[in-house]
């Protein structure tokens, strides 16, 4: 089996509990996942199976979710995980006054990752020394948002804000939802998320953990290839003699010019169509040459 799942991930498994039970479904030991989402969250989860967890590393890196941000209350995990540890009334907040807000929060912005995150610091995960109670410096990190749309607005004691996200890869919604909290002086947490697309897979095109046994019993059930999901970056077709040699590991003369390259990172097929893996372009004695990276069949 070769090819990528978009699952709709439910609430209350880890990224982890997914794959495993992808394994029992399909039978087969090499799954692997596109992002980590937390375990309340739900939405797009990138599952990658058979040779096609050597291709992750390649697919679309931006993100997007729906976020459910609650002010005037702040917690230990900056979602509803965690422990409360600010309450007050937020009665005041209008819509008005967090719109011009949003705007502090695009383009390349600063963020420290929550405390529970899987971030490593010496070695060991945040979370785990937060749960030991120990407290460390969080790195501060420059992250992407590229855009930040207001799909809803519930007024009240503890308001709430709903949000669509689109940004890049490493951005914490968690710590979004804490910094517009802060900077309106009641404190803030995520309520509720989903992501809508991650990888070039979206949520509308997302299968459950039932249909995919529902469709594996009805016969039914196909993976993504992974063409449809590498359209971002440029490909070359070798000829049946090329592919043969390039399959086995030998590097390819090429001409440059005729491949429209914003990278070196190249997608191989043969002249059948057949998707050969990944390549890359190294110059050599004025020599185009392309180098096989990860080779599929």
């Amino acid at each position: 089996m070769f090819g990528f799942i978009p699952l709709n991930k439910p609430s209350g498994l880890t990224s982890h509990d997914c794959v495993a039970r992808v394994r029992r479904i399909l039978k087969i030991k090499k799954v692997g996942h596109g992002g980590t989402l937390d375990p309340a969250a739900t939405g797009v989860l990138p599952i990658a199976v058979g040779k096609a967890t050597r291709l992750l590393q390649f697919l679309p890196e931006n993100k997007a979710y729906d976020a459910k941000i609650r002010f005037g209350v702040q917690t230990t995990t900056d979602d509803l995980e965690g422990e409360i540890i600010k309450r007050q009334s937020a009665l005041h907040i209008t819509l008005a006054s967090l719109e011009p807000l949003l705007e502090e929060f695009l383009g390349e912005i600063e963020q420290i990752p929550p405390m529970y995150s899987a971030i490593q610091k010496d070695g060991k995960r945040l979370y785990e020394l937060a749960r030991k109670g120990e407290t460390v410096e969080v790195p501060v990190r420059k992250v992407k948002v590229d855009k930040i749309d207001i799909l809803n607005w519930y007024p009240g004691e503890f308001p709430e804000l709903i949000l669509n996200i689109q940004c890049g890869p490493g951005t914490y919604i968690r710590a979004i939802a804490r910094d517009m909290g802060e900077k309106l002086g009641v404190g803030g947490t995520l309520a509720g998320l989903t992501r809508t697309e991650s990888c070039g897979m979206r949520l509308s095109e997302t299968i459950t953990l039932e249909e995919i046994k529902t469709q594996i019993e009805e016969e039914k059930f196909s993976l993504l290839q992974p063409e449809l999901l590498l359209q971002h970056l440029p490909e070359i077709t070798l000829s049946n003699e090329e592919s043969q040699r390039w399959c086995q590991g030998q590097k390819i003369v090429i001409d440059r010019d005729n491949i429209d390259a914003s990278g070196d990172v190249i997608r191989v097929n043969n002249q059948a169509g057949d998707f050969l893996g990944m390549g890359f372009v190294t110059l050599i004695d004025n020599y185009y040459l392309l180098k096989p990276k990860i080779v599929i069949h």
